[in-house]
């Protein structure tokens, strides 16, 4: 059973408009952008059969809830639950950061790096922590969500909430990875999908994807970093298709796989390029070929150490083969991926070793305003962004990426800045909001 969360934050407020910080205020209002981004969400959404809305029941939140809710075939009940209100800022809301970093010139560089650890005063004088609390709150939310959905049937929960409350909900539900909060973003109206996987009062968490904004008829989120990297998986072969475990044996694109290669090619035309790295294997190199398709000049390096985790004997077999010969160890690939050497392959601690030598290397030779194109593999770029977020490779299970799936990752020249990732797994070019491509066999 599955618990699909689609996380919405709230559109343009007066106070996004104006370059405030909004915190727990109602004094923040939706501007029109802001409807009109609502109603954009809407009409994307509308596909999906909701089983429940949750909202904040702050003004600009409950407004956007409201708008996107026209867009659906049946009115349905907006649950306005006080666990989404938005990170208590006290006397910090309706400040500029200017002025943040005026009047606080010792903590604000604690709310820019290590915001977890951050200590205001309320007007009481008592001190607190604000984003300690909130991931308390959306603790409470969490636990509530469980208890009445989990083990039940397949369910879509439409959550729309605010910046900081819907990270802590995402971060806090695939282990609250340390100082996580300043590694992902969220932007005005996105979209972010997590699937909760539950078996017998269990469960586990995937993100589909995160920060999506093409309904909005931006194709990627506004750069932040001084550099970016694009990382993507390899367009669909007939072994991914037919659910085989292909590992390290050089399947090439199917039709499907060159359509969703110019697909994705199609969608980031207009960004310019300068740098293209590939895992040396044909299926990525092919799609990283068909990317830059109008940019011939431009030189893909291969990189042997981003092949594909070695499957072994497994390579060429479909999961129900490997069920009858190695069970309990393709049970425990499942289960505890960390703990599986494949028979004459590998393990996935290798794999992430391997290919995070590759990517820092790559990341040591970024300029400024350098644009990356970096086409790999499902298990690699897994391992990738367990690593960028602050998970162990054991989690790899926790990110999904699928064929011709977008990562967006912006770096930083400051070195005490970690990558952010921007946005991850983008695929609605290949199709809807919620990711259609071949799951394959990894």
């Amino acid at each position: 059973m599955t618990i699909r969360l689609v996380l919405v934050r709230h559109g343009l407020s007066s106070f996004n408009a104006k370059g405030l910080i909004q915190g727990r205020t109602d004094d923040s209002l939706l501007t029109d952008e802001g409807y009109e981004q609502a109603f954009k969400a809407g009409e994307a959404l509308s596909k999906i059969s909701f089983d429940k809305i949750y909202s904040s029941p702050l003004v600009r939140a409950a407004e956007t809830a409201k708008t996107i809710r026209k867009s659906f075939n049946k009115e349905q009940e907006i649950v306005f639950d006080k666990n989404l209100l938005e990170v208590d800022l006290s006397s910090w809301s309706g400040l500029k950061i200017d002025e943040i970093k005026n009047k606080f010139p010792e903590i604000y560089p604690i709310w820019k790096n290590n915001p977890e650890n951050l200590i205001l005063k309320r007007t009481n004088n008592k001190s607190y922590k604000p984003i300690q609390e909130l991931f308390d709150q959306a603790k409470t939310f969490i636990e509530e969500i469980l208890k009445i959905y989990l083990d039940k049937d397949d369910v879509n929960l439409l959550i729309v909430g605010h910046n900081a409350i819907l990270r802590c909900l995402i971060l806090l539900l695939i282990g609250k990875p340390k100082q996580g909060f300043r590694k992902i973003r969220l932007e005005n109206a996105s979209f972010s999908i997590l699937n909760i996987l539950s078996h017998n009062n269990s469960f586990k968490t995937q993100i589909e994807c995160l920060n999506q904004t093409s309904h909005l008829n931006k194709n990627i989120p506004s750069q932040i970093g001084d550099s970016r990297i694009f990382l993507i998986r390899h367009g669909e072969t007939n072994w991914n298709k037919e659910g085989r475990f292909q590992g390290q044996i050089d399947i090439p694109l199917n039709e499907n796989g060159k359509d969703q290669a110019r697909k994705t090619f199609e969608y980031l035309k207009n960004i310019s390029f300068n740098k293209a790295f590939s895992s040396s294997m044909n299926r990525p190199y092919e799609t990283a070929k068909i990317i830059l398709q109008n940019k011939k000049d431009l030189n893909i390096e291969k990189i042997d150490s981003l092949v594909e985790i070695s499957h072994g004997l497994w390579e060429g077999k479909l999961e129900t083969e490997i069920r009858e010969q190695w069970p309990i160890l393709l049970k425990n690939w499942h289960d505890k991926p960390e703990e599986v050497i494949m028979p004459e392959g590998e393990s996935i601690k290798e794999v992430s070793e391997r290919s995070i030598d590759a990517f820092e290397e790559i990341c040591l030779s970024q300029k400024n305003n350098d644009l990356t194109l970096l086409v790999a593999h499902d298990a690699v770029n897994k391992t990738l962004i367990c690593n960028i977020i602050g998970i162990n490779y054991s989690n790899i299970w926790m990110i999904k990426q699928g064929n011709g799936g977008i990562t967006v990752i912006d770096l930083f020249d400051d070195p005490s800045k970690p990558p952010v990732i921007s946005a991850l797994n983008i695929t609605t070019h290949l199709g809807g909001v919620i990711d259609a491509t071949a799951s394959g066999a990894l």
